[in-house]
């Protein structure tokens, strides 16, 4: 547990990790000591091994972020999920190897320009007398820590972030895309209970208005790419070059599910998947 957040101790149950399941999971051997390059090596670990998706919403099924059904769903069954569930496990492991971690709430985009409600949730980790911005579950977002500081830009394979302090004094994710910077995330240091993420969950899996709930989201990124599967459109990005996109077929819906973005799914889901995606009567002619 965090030694320093004011928050229950118990109310994250990390004792309840299994952190051999989860190393293997994400591809280490032994439990690492707590230190900067352990969080940054763990970040791009998980971000290698672990999708971001939000298929159990469109399967009608919800997304719980409990402690013990998000390592069952990530790690067991080896499936993805979304930012709730990718910073719950995370923050887990990062309690169990020893770092002091804050659960923070996050707004997508600039609140002063298009104010949306505290959607996403990152993590605060200190360590070592620095501290650092952790967030493996925002799909197309950091790839490794950002020192939790307005110390100017850092360039994070093919991309560059850099964290200011806005008028209002909340810190500002931006993302320099080659030409201009875009603020992506906003947030506060204020440490969240588990009935805030878990009331953040409901909202953001069962309103009507949440892009999550209208449509399959799955993301994949690494240091040169970042991969998409929005609805039936399937993109890949690379800064500098000109987007990759096209509307795919049933057959090649199932086949990017499974193969491009390693998705841990059923004949069953997939097939529930390619269903509820279906616009067209003729959804095998390509669009």
């Amino acid at each position: 547990m965090s030694n320093h957040s004011p928050v229950a101790p118990d109310q994250w149950h990390a004792d309840r990790l299994d952190l051999p399941a989860y190393l293997r999971r994400v591809g280490l051997d032994e439990p690492p000591a707590a230190t900067a390059r352990t969080l940054a090596a763990l970040h791009r670990a998980h971000l290698a091994a672990i999708p971001f998706e939000n298929l159990d919403v469109i399967l009608g099924r919800g997304v719980a972020v409990d402690l013990d059904a998000v390592q069952d769903k990530l790690v067991a069954r080896r499936r993805g999920g979304y930012c709730y569930e990718h910073a719950t496990l995370f923050a887990a492991v990062l309690d169990r190897l020893g770092f002091r971690v804050d659960r923070l709430l996050a707004r997508t985009g600039e609140p002063l320009e298009h104010p949306r409600p505290r959607g996403h949730m990152v993590l605060k980790v200190a360590v070592g007398g620095e501290r650092w911005l952790a967030d493996v579950g925002f799909g197309s977002g950091l790839l490794a820590p950002l020192p939790l500081a307005a110390t100017g830009p850092h360039r994070q394979g093919a991309w560059t972030y850099e964290l200011v302090r806005g008028p209002d004094s909340a810190w500002r994710l931006r993302e320099h895309d080659g030409a201009e910077w875009t603020t992506i995330q906003t947030f506060t240091e204020e440490p969240q209970y588990f009935v805030d993420i878990d009331g953040a969950n409901y909202q953001t899996s069962t309103h009507p208005n949440s892009p999550f709930v209208q449509r399959p989201v799955v993301v994949r990124k690494d240091d040169t790419s970042v991969r998409r599967l929005i609805g039936r459109e399937f993109s890949v990005d690379r800064p500098g070059h000109p987007a990759q996109r096209r509307t795919l077929t049933d057959r090649e819906y199932a086949d990017g599910l499974r193969a491009e973005l390693g998705t841990a799914l059923s004949a069953d889901e997939i097939a529930a998947l390619v269903a509820a995606t279906a616009t067209t009567p003729d959804r095998e002619a390509a669009r």
